[in-house]
């Protein structure tokens, strides 16, 4: 297929991929608000129907959270090419109103700025861009094939139901999951992401016995003291070496200066892309239990887990169509590994995973802008759409002729 005729295509729908995602936008969908979230998924739905998709509307499993959407488009006798977006954004309703977040317009700077430009409704824009293309310039590849467009409520908080969902629409079974997260362009390419980290969250409780801490101080048997001294330890955690980091996020103690508290707590996150280097750390953190020199009863408990996606041979085999799909349009493709999760931590087991296919901006899940410009709300490149829609398309006719 020739790479310019796509281009065409690309360009005569860029103008109503934009409009599509100028309402996307418009319509605040923060996690928990339930009805924002669904507006989004009703708007999609109805977006990818003349293309031949039919609706499905599942609730996520999160209370106070919307419903996942499933778009499919079905082809007999075909496992499906599964393309994952979300419906959800960070931003509270409260937030986008103080901070006059909201769809912004700047030529002059390349950038449209609103919530969600990038994170994700630009990547259910992008796909739905792609689509079209493939829809005017392969009618017949498209016809023939089983999509699924598959939309979590929830992907900000991170659960696992919605990829257990999608799983169970594939009968267990797909061609290839294509991840339509952010995608930057730098001055070594394009990036596609080939694998990303796992994360673990973890809680240290320290119990400890209150007293007064002027008349009874030595009675007194201080958590934060005992919080204080292993908190190094826990940082350290951090190897560089096995790509592996710690952050701790929180920490809480005591009740006023006149009292030795008696409780204290902290919690962070380890991610790793090696699953070994997450249980070398996850050891470690289980041995903090026990008592504390000062007499301080130290518990630890893991919160929450998320597999890593370590990247695999199938992986780099379908990057290699997304290299050479570059290649053809005088650009070029770098595979990189990324930090942050996502959908394809969950559905990478599925089929060859790919991440990153969206488009191209930056400031994801930001919505300050000072005056001096120090801090920028998030934003997408528009420009970014046509080049990357046509590589996606060049990449995915390999995949669906093979």
């Amino acid at each position: 297929m020739n790479a310019s005729l796509l281009q065409v295509s690309a360009e005569k729908h860029l103008p109503a991929a934009l409009d599509l995602l100028r309402r996307l936008v418009a319509i605040n969908s923060f996690t928990t608000n339930a009805s924002g979230v669904d507006a989004v998924a009703q708007l999609t739905a109805e977006a990818f129907a003349p293309l031949g998709f039919t609706a499905e509307l599942v609730r996520c499993a999160t209370p106070g959270t919307g419903h996942h959407l499933f778009l499919s488009h079905h082809s007999a006798g075909a496992d499906p090419i599964v393309l994952v977006t979300h419906s959800d954004t960070v931003f509270p309703p409260e937030e986008e109103q103080s901070n006059d977040f909201k769809w912004d317009e700047r030529p002059t700077e390349g950038r449209i700025y609103g919530p969600g430009t990038v994170d994700n409704k630009g990547g259910t824009a992008l796909i739905w861009l792609m689509l079209q293309i493939l829809h005017d310039c392969a009618p017949e590849a498209y016809a023939q094939t089983n999509w699924l467009v598959a939309a979590n409520a929830a992907e900000e908080i991170t659960g696992d139901d919605f990829g257990r969902a999608t799983i169970q629409h594939c009968g267990g079974k797909a061609r290839a999951v294509l991840v339509f997260e952010g995608g930057p362009v730098d001055a070594q390419g394009w990036h596609i992401v080939t694998s990303r980290k796992g994360r673990n969250t973890w809680r240290l409780t320290a119990e400890g016995k209150a007293s007064h801490a002027g008349s009874k101080h030595h009675e007194g048997i201080n958590a934060i003291d005992a919080l204080a001294l292993v908190l190094p330890d826990i940082a350290a955690q951090s190897n560089a070496t096995e790509e592996r980091t710690v952050n701790i996020g929180m920490i809480q103690g005591g009740t006023v200066v006149n009292r030795v508290p008696h409780a204290a707590s902290a919690e962070w996150e380890c991610r790793a892309t090696d699953p070994a280097a997450l249980q070398r750390a996850d050891d470690f953190f289980v041995s903090l239990s026990g008592t504390a020199t000062n007499g301080t009863k130290l518990i630890t408990e893991r919160t929450g887990h998320t597999s890593a996606w370590p990247g695999s041979v199938a992986s780099e085999a379908l990057f290699h169509l997304w290299h050479e799909a570059a290649a053809a349009m005088n650009l070029s493709a770098v595979s990189v590994p990324r930090g942050g999760l996502s959908d394809a931590n969950h559905l990478w087991h599925l089929a060859p995973t790919l991440d990153g296919l969206g488009p191209h901006g930056g400031n994801a899940h930001c919505s300050e802008r000072t005056a001096d410009c120090s801090k920028l709300p998030e934003y997408v490149e528009p420009n970014s759409f046509v080049p990357k829609a046509v590589m996606n398309v060049l990449a995915l006719l390999k995949v669906i002729s093979s």
